[in-house]
């Protein structure tokens, strides 16, 4: 059996409120952001509580997804810009 080839793409995700850099990730795939997995964050401005550095608005709940923990993005807390193709 075969792997498919996925496409990856390095992504800056922003606080949608008030515009401050959140993560840097590796996203996989096409479509929508649903879930950041721990191990795909490049760099990570938010010390880890899951709030915005500077307005504390809530923008993700710890999850886990196939035993591995990740970062559910709540929608419309986020905006994303990137889609760098590697």
């Amino acid at each position: 059996m075969t792997k498919k080839k996925t496409r990856i793409f390095t992504i800056e995700i922003l606080c949608k409120r008030c515009g401050v850099h959140l993560y840097t990730y590796k996203k996989e795939g096409p479509g929508h952001l649903v879930k950041c997995s721990v191990d795909g964050i490049i760099r990570d401005s938010t010390h880890g509580d899951l709030q915005c550095p500077s307005c504390h608005t809530p923008f993700a709940r710890l999850a886990s997804y196939h035993n591995r923990p990740a970062h559910k993005i709540i929608q419309g807390k986020v905006e994303i810009r990137g889609h760098v193709k590697h």
